[in-house]
C-alpha cells in the first residue's frame, strides 16, 4: 500500500512537471509568433477577415482560400480547417513550418483528381486547448473524475457553435458554396483532430465528413486534473453513444510513430476497433499509420493528399 502511494505521488508531480512544461511551451508558441505577419500563398487567393467577431469565443482571424480561377459564386464544396495560422505560409507561423495547402490542394485540383473547394481557415486561439477538447466526453467520466474537472473551462461546444451558426452562415451568404454535409466537410490535427471528429458527431446535419489526422487520442495534458486514461475511455463511450450511423460520413484518421504521435497506436486501434464494430466499410472509414512521421506540420502536408482525395476527391463518396 505504501508503495502505491509513493507511485501515486509520483505520477501527480510527473503530471504537474508535464503541466508546466505544457505552459511554457504555449507561451513560447505564441511568444514566437512574427508581429503583424501577413501570410501569402503560392496558389490562389487568400481572403482575410480580422477579428472575425463571435457570441461564444474569442473573436480571431478567418481565412478563406479560394483555388486558382476561382469566381465568387462559382459552385464548390467547403473544407473547414482548424489552426488557420499554420496551414499556408511558414514564415509567418510560430515554428515556420505548414500545411502547403494551397499548393497541395491547388495541385491535385489542377489534375482533376479532388472537385473544387474553397477552405475556410479558422485561426486558434490562446484558448485553443480548451476550445478543441471534446466537451460531450465529460457526461462519460467517473463521478470522481467529472469532480476534478472544470468544466465551465471546456469550450469545445462554444467553438462548434461559432464554426456553425457565425462563420458557417457568413461564409455561405459570401461565397455561396454547395449547401448541405455532402458538400462541407472538416479537418484537423492533433486537438484538431479530436474537435473534428467531435464536429461530425454534434453536427452530422452540417459536416459530411471529417478527417483527424495525429488526433490527440491520449489525452495527455487535457484532463484538467484528471488522468488521461479516464478521458480515453470517456471519449471513447461518447463516440460509442454518438457516431453516425455506419458508412452514413466519411471519417479519415492516421497518426505517425515519432514525437507525440508514438502515443497514439493504442488508443487509435480502440477507436478502429469501434467503428469495425459498428459496421463501417473501408470505403467511408480509412485509419492509417505513418511510419516515420512525427507531430507536426511537414509530415501533415507530406500526406495531406490522402485525406483529401478521401474527402473530396473525383470517386470519394457523398452523403
Amino acid at each position: 500500500m505504501a508503495q502505491g502511494r509513493v507511485l501515486k505521488k509520483i505520477a501527480i508531480v510527473t503530471g504537474v512537471v508535464v503541466g508546466i512544461l505544457v505552459v511554457a511551451l504555449a507561451c513560447l508558441w505564441w511568444c514566437a509568433r512574427p508581429e503583424n505577419s501577413d501570410p501569402t500563398v503560392a496558389v490562389g487567393t487568400l481572403e482575410r477577415y480580422k477579428d472575425f467577431a463571435s457570441r461564444y469565443v474569442e473573436p480571431r482571424e478567418v481565412a478563406v482560400w479560394l483555388p486558382q480561377g476561382y469566381r465568387r459564386g462559382d459552385s464548390c464544396d467547403v473544407l473547414y480547417m482548424h489552426d488557420g495560422q499554420m496551414l499556408f505560409d511558414a514564415t509567418t507561423t510560430w515554428n515556420r513550418r505548414e500545411w502547403s495547402v494551397d499548393e497541395i490542394a491547388g495541385r491535385m485540383m489542377a489534375a482533376d483528381s479532388l472537385r473544387r473547394f474553397i477552405i475556410v481557415a479558422v485561426n486558434n486561439s490562446d484558448n485553443r486547448l480548451e476550445e478543441y477538447f471534446p466537451e460531450g466526453a465529460w457526461r462519460y467520466l467517473p463521478p470522481a473524475e467529472q469532480r476534478d474537472v472544470a468544466k465551465d473551462k471546456l469550450l469545445g461546444d462554444k467553438y462548434l457553435r461559432f464554426l456553425v451558426e457565425e462563420v458557417k452562415p457568413f461564409v455561405d451568404s459570401t461565397y455561396h458554396p454547395l449547401d448541405g454535409p455532402g458538400h462541407t466537410f472538416v479537418m484537423g490535427s492533433s486537438m484538431g483532430g479530436l474537435i473534428s471528429l467531435y464536429a461530425l458527431c454534434e453536427y452530422p446535419q452540417v459536416f459530411g465528413g471529417a478527417a483527424c489526422l495525429s488526433s490527440h487520442l491520449s489525452m495527455t495534458y487535457v484532463g484538467h486534473g484528471s488522468g488521461e486514461g479516464p478521458w480515453q475511455e470517456a471519449f471513447v463511450r461518447y463516440l460509442d453513444a454518438r457516431l453516425p450511423a455506419a458508412n452514413s460520413h466519411l471519417v479519415y484518421m492516421d497518426h505517425g510513430t515519432q514525437g507525440f504521435d508514438a502515443d497514439y497506436g493504442v488508443p487509435q486501434q480502440r477507436v478502429d476497433s469501434l467503428f469495425a464494430a459498428k459496421s463501417w466499410d473501408n470505403v467511408h472509414y480509412m485509419s492509417r499509420v505513418y511510419q516515420g512521421h512525427d507531430h507536426n506540420e511537414t509530415d501533415w502536408a507530406r500526406r495531406l493528399d490522402v485525406p483529401l482525395y478521401f474527402l473530396l476527391g473525383r470517386g470519394a463518396p457523398r452523403r
